[in-house]
Parts: C-alpha cells; sequence; structure tokens
C-alpha cells in the first residue's frame, strides 16, 4: 500500500517567496553591482594622496561589495533549493526574505569603507 502522507506534507505555494525573492535580489544585485563598479570613477580627477586613499579603499571595499553580493545570491538559491514541505516554510521564506534586504546592507557597508573624495 503506498504511503499517500507524503503528499498531505508538500507545501501548496512554497514556489512564491523565492520567486518574490528573485524578482527583487537579482535586479539589486545587478544595479548595486553596476553602480559600485562605476563609483571608481568618482575619482577620476583626484591626484596625490587623496587618489591614493581613495583607490586602496576602494580596493578593499568592491571585493567587500562582490562577496556581499554573492552571499545574497546564494541565499536566494537556497531558498529555492530547500525541500517543497510544509517543515521547511519558515527557513524558505527566511531565505527569501534575506537576500533582498542583504542587497541595500552590503552596499551601505561598501559606501562607509571607500573613502570618497
Amino acid at each position: 500500500m503506498p504511503d499517500l502522507t507524503l503528499d498531505d506534507d508538500r507545501a501548496t505555494a512554497a514556489w512564491v517567496a523565492p520567486l518574490l525573492s528573485t524578482l527583487l535580489t537579482l535586479p539589486a544585485c545587478v544595479l548595486v553591482y553596476f553602480v559600485g563598479g562605476f563609483s571608481a570613477m568618482a575619482c577620476d580627477s583626484c591626484a596625490g594622496p587623496e587618489a591614493d586613499r581613495f583607490e586602496s579603499s576602494f580596493g578593499i571595499a568592491f571585493p567587500v561589495l562582490l562577496g556581499g553580493l554573492g552571499i545574497a545570491l546564494f541565499l536566494l538559491a537556497a531558498s529555492w533549493a530547500l525541500p517543497w514541505e510544509r517543515r521547511s516554510t519558515a527557513r524558505r521564506v527566511g531565505l527569501a526574505v534575506a537576500a533582498p534586504a542583504l542587497v541595500p546592507c552590503v552596499y551601505a557597508l561598501f559606501a562607509v569603507l571607500v573613502d570618497w573624495p
């Protein structure tokens, strides 16, 4: 006799939170990546010690930005990868909410780390 309890444990709308998170996280990551990349030109007209301070701080801040965006994308992928069962709903929603919430936090950290001219 087949076990029918497996079908009862399946979450019916488990895809909603990861889908909404994807629609928010991916464009936000792309936007923050481009803004962070183009901000390297903020000190094109700088010279001397000001340029050195900016370049050294940007050299630290940009990898932090990339790492934070990578973590946000990992959280997004994890929200999709969790089992589609009711017992994983809270974790799935938590990861789906954390992914787009992390993107502005990462950009704020990037902006604080850069010694702007």
